[in-house]
């Protein structure tokens, strides 16, 4: 009898044993499908990747948003110092790998006419290979290396030989970006770079948009990763100051040349020419109280 009561005793708690198992069980898959049903939730709610920017948009007060004209084969038909005035407040555009776009906003350019102008890699009407592009037809892109490891981006033009400079921009989208393109050039632990210095030079545009040097002979007008785009608000002629080129003093009067192009007051700009800055200002006086 004591024997059979103790069989029962045992089942009864093999039994509750199982049962206390089954509950946790059940338990476990009731949070395991709560924790589904919210991740599921939170997905639903999130925005497709596809829509996603990558990089984040930050504009300047220059760009709404608005969608722009991409800039076509008329426009760089027109003389070297025409077209490097003309560039100024247009914005180059620069597609990337994945989609995202980086912007900016042409603040300062250098012609250099070919022929005659001792300082253009032109000079004398010299072809080589690597400066084929400035032959080409206008809005042939010409980039090309300095010090062996900088890149700068020119435009050809109408005359012979003839290429703009693009030298500085202002960053209108994809400031994230530009800034580690930069910092991927710079020596680890340097400060972060503020907005107005990302591309304030010709090399620096260069590696802030990642212009490599295949894009050399490119055509702008066309090619499917970079390209120029009309601006909102062109800036008037009192806006642009001439002042002569930079990095060419060896050349004697041809480094005296009024070929390099800026919008005055703009913060991106390489160097500011406060004498090229106030004869322009005299000049546009003279010009304006000229009958």
């Amino acid at each position: 009898m004591a024997g059979r009561k103790r069989k029962v005793q045992d089942l009864a708690v093999a039994t509750a044993a199982v049962t206390h198992k089954e509950s946790d069980l059940v338990l476990l898959r009731t949070k395991s499908e709560r924790n589904r049903r919210a991740s599921a939730k939170v997905t639903s709610q999130s925005v497709p990747c596809e829509s996603v920017q990558r990089f984040e948009p930050e504009r300047s007060h220059y760009f709404n948003g608005e969608p722009r004209r991409r800039l076509e084969q008329d426009f760089y038909s027109q003389p070297c110092i025409s077209l490097a005035k003309a560039f100024l407040g247009k914005v180059l555009v620069r597609r990337c790998a994945d989609g995202s776009e980086l912007r900016g906003r042409i603040v300062e350019t250098e012609a250099y006419l070919g022929g005659e102008d001792k300082a253009s890699h032109s000079a004398g009407g010299k072809r080589t290979e690597r400066n084929t592009a400035m032959f080409m037809k206008p809005g042939t892109i010409y980039v090309y290396p300095i010090y062996g490891i900088y890149l700068c981006m020119n435009v050809s033009s109408e005359g012979e030989g003839a290429a703009v400079l693009l030298r500085s921009l202002e960053p209108l989208q994809g400031q994230s970006a530009m800034r580690k393109l930069r910092a991927a050039r710079r020596q680890e632990g340097a400060r972060q770079l503020k907005d107005k210095e990302l591309c304030n030079g010709p090399s620096k545009l260069c590696q802030a948009l990642n212009i490599p040097r295949c894009f050399d002979r490119r055509d702008l007008a066309s090619d499917p990763e970079v390209w120029l785009e009309a601006d909102e608000s062109p800036p008037k002629p009192q806006d642009i100051v001439s002042a002569p080129r930079i990095g060419i003093e060896s050349h004697g009067e041809w480094a005296k040349k009024p070929w390099r192009f800026y919008l005055r007051g703009h913060p991106c700009v390489s160097v500011v020419n406060k004498e090229a800055e106030r004869r322009s200002l005299s000049v546009n006086a003279a010009d304006s109280s000229d009958p």
